[in-house]
């Protein structure tokens, strides 16, 4: 079964999604607006069947206390993690391994995180959905979660929201693979990506 992948990020306005100490501060709002309340993320985490992530998304969220995604099968990609550390994971060394087993268990739809995870799953076509939650705020460096792509990718958008503490949350859905993009870069098992520290993040609240 060929899964669908889904995409939902908290962000500043200038596309960071973590600074460089994998602080997250900046992504609660300020404005004096209201809270955004966890922005939709627990629905969300309940509407998908696993989640796919690198090493460095697992890293910022394992210290944590409570663990958000309880119930959830969660897919680490990673060539240093010990598969034994945590039994709340499963660690695949490549993407390529991690895509397989996802199909192979018949997952439909997944929560992809990360910053190289999601930009190389967009690139080949295996994103569906891209939600970013856009906090009002300019951090100037950090994580980002954009990067180097090998052509356009192109959106749809379908909704747009502003909610408490002036984040804005657009979703779009993912048109395709990127342009040039081959026929077999796309397939279920074709994900290959290096590997990198940029993290990708729960909203505030979640």
């Amino acid at each position: 079964m060929t899964f669908t992948g889904h995409v939902f990020l908290g962000l500043s306005v200038d596309g960071f999604i973590a600074r460089h100490d994998d602080g997250l501060d900046f992504l609660e709002t300020t404005d004096g607006s209201g809270s955004p309340g966890d922005a939709g993320f627990t629905a969300f985490v309940e509407s998908v069947d696993a989640l796919l992530m690198g090493r460095g998304t697992y890293r910022v969220i394992e210290p944590h206390g409570e663990w958000p995604y309880q119930g959830k099968p969660v897919h680490v990609v990673s060539s240093t993690l010990d598969p034994a550390a945590d039994p709340r994971v499963v660690v695949h060394r490549d993407l390529d391994e991690a895509v397989a087993a996802l199909e192979a268990a018949g997952y439909g739809r997944v929560y992809v995180d990360g910053g190289q995870t999601v930009r190389t799953m967009l690139a080949c076509g295996r994103v569906q959905t891209l939600t970013l939650s856009r906090v009002p705020v300019l951090v100037g460096e950090g994580f980002s979660l954009f990067g180097p792509l090998p052509g356009d990718v192109h959106l749809e958008h379908t909704s747009t929201e502003v909610l408490g503490g002036g984040m804005v949350q657009t979703t779009y859905r993912v048109q395709g693979p990127a342009a040039g993009t081959s026929t077999a870069t796309s397939g279920p098992n074709r994900a290959s990506t290096s590997s990198s520290r940029s993290p990708d993040q729960k909203l505030p609240g979640s």
